[in-house]
């Protein structure tokens, strides 16, 4: 299928631009602690930008809080699809505000971020233990958001939490 190609083809230009093996990722903590600094840092970019409109069609967004005892009681297969959930919701989300944000600095930092979070994605579908049916019945908790900025503010939270603390546990396992 053509988006399925699309894909594809934008994932394996993305690993050309030098983004880490899903092993490398996993075991050095300085990639994942580079990943909170540019989500920080397109957060920032991105409230710089004058102007942002108020998103006439709300996004819809996971929350994406966690407590940390419940989180260390899920298989690292459950937390891979919840994480899988949340990334698929928010890139819906950022692609919806592309088509609403014609704004050039707004639009710039939409597009890095869709990359970031398209990247996260297709690197957690690379990891798996169950076999089952994908994508799993995501009964994510949601919010609805008009303004722009909380679409960055989410990716931020997704990767300093639930990303950050799954690529911990998995390091337990691969990096021996």
């Amino acid at each position: 299928s053509l988006p399925g190609l699309l894909l594809l083809t934008s994932f394996l230009l993305h690993v050309e631009e030098g983004h880490a093996s899903p092993t490398r990722l996993v075991c050095d903590n300085r990639l994942i602690q580079k990943y909170i600094v540019e989500a920080k840092d397109m957060e920032k970019k991105a409230g710089q930008c004058q102007a942002l409109p108020t998103l006439s069609c709300p996004a819809v967004l996971p929350l994406v809080d966690f407590s940390l005892q419940q989180w260390k009681s899920k298989s690292n297969e459950t937390k891979r699809q919840e994480i899988l959930c949340d990334l698929a919701m928010l890139v819906g989300a950022v692609v919806e505000a592309q088509g609403q944000v014609t704004q050039e600095c707004g639009a710039k930092h939409l597009s890095q971020l869709y990359r970031q979070a398209n990247y996260f994605f297709l690197l957690l579908q690379t990891f798996s233990w169950e076999a089952g049916p994908w994508p799993p019945g995501c009964s994510l908790r949601t919010m609805e958001q008009t303004h722009v900025a909380s679409i960055f503010l989410t990716y931020r939270q997704l990767v300093q939490g639930k990303l950050r603390f799954f690529f911990n546990d998995m390091a337990k396992h691969l990096c021996q």
